[in-house]
């Protein structure tokens, strides 16, 4: 699928709720530990994604908030997961809870799990999450890896909190299956008044490991590198400085059944209650209005009106 601006749309952001058990300073103000009842049904979920699909999406990554924390997530991925046509299903996850669950998702047919994690110092980490447990997290980690899934690492760049971090995390790449990848934060939600005192650019992975190397391919919106040692890659996500809307590839849904196609835009369509030619027009219609790019800086936050929470990472 095309959108206006001529770029090929294959991935699909796809939240399946807003609860989360941790509540991270720069993502979630406050606990949100009720599921709620406005949630989208499995099946709602599975006819979305089968539309899109036909579309000509061949990605989709589950997201919430926490998935996991979804009592019937493995079906959800299990309907995902035997869809003609998909060729990837991924998962973003604060791994609290993912040691569990990792043998139950590779057999659902996910392929791979993203675990934010912004710092290997177990007090640091209980701050920063307000409440989570590190040790919970790494076994979430060698679970995956030992289950089948390759696991990439999200670390928030954050001055002040785990800049002094940076090299312990790159060392990481020396297990061939955990990636690692550095996002620099954005004004969103209650990050957007923290962002002048916690920015970070990218480059400073590149002055704190001057030994990466540059890798030719990327990993979607991620530059690559690799410690000549390495046997995973580091990716660098750089929203802030430099935009990559013109390559962007994707649309989001949230847990509640709104389109987003831009992360920062405001604008939301609504798929509950859609189906068959209704909903494929209203995915159409929102893939193909896409905005041309977001308008953050240091100076402007994102014109979404939901938090990265209500979005999914």
């Amino acid at each position: 699928m095309i959108d206006q601006f001529g770029r090929e749309i294959r991935y699909l952001r796809l939240s399946v709720t807003e609860a989360c058990n941790l509540r991270c300073l720069y993502c979630t103000p406050h606990m949100v530990s009720d599921l709620g009842t406005d949630l989208l049904s499995a099946s709602e979920i599975e006819e979305i994604v089968q539309t899109a699909v036909g579309l000509g999406l061949t990605k989709v990554r589950v997201t919430g908030g926490e998935p996991l924390m979804r009592a019937d997530i493995l079906d959800i991925c299990e309907r995902i997961g035997r869809i003609e046509g998909l060729t990837e299903l991924c998962m973003t996850t604060n791994g609290m809870l993912l040691a569990a669950y990792a043998k139950g998702l590779k057999k659902a047919g996910v392929d791979r799990v993203n675990v934010s994690l912004d710092s290997l110092d177990a007090d640091r980490f209980h701050a920063l999450t307000r409440g989570g447990d590190l040790e919970a997290v790494l076994h979430g980690i060698n679970a995956s890896v030992q289950a089948g899934l390759l696991v990439k690492l999200n670390v928030v760049l954050m001055k002040g909190i785990n800049d002094g971090e940076i090299a312990e995390f790159v060392a990481m790449t020396q297990n061939p299956g955990v990636q690692v990848r550095f996002i620099e934060l954005m004004p969103i939600g209650v990050s957007a008044d923290s962002l002048p005192e916690r920015f970070l650019s990218a480059d400073t992975v590149l002055d704190a490991c001057p030994t990466l190397e540059p890798v030719s391919d990327t990993d979607g919106v991620a530059q690559l590198y690799r410690l000549p040692d390495g046997l995973a890659t580091v990716g660098l996500i750089r929203p802030m400085s430099r935009h990559f809307c013109t390559h962007c590839n994707r649309i989001r849904v949230t847990a509640d059944g709104k389109l987003k196609p831009c992360l920062h835009a405001a604008e939301e369509v609504s798929l509950r209650g859609l189906s068959g030619s209704a909903l494929e027009k209203t995915l159409r219609d929102g893939i193909w209005g896409k905005p041309s790019q977001h308008h953050m800086d240091l100076d402007t936050p994102s014109e979404s009106t939901r938090g990265m929470h209500q979005i999914g990472g």
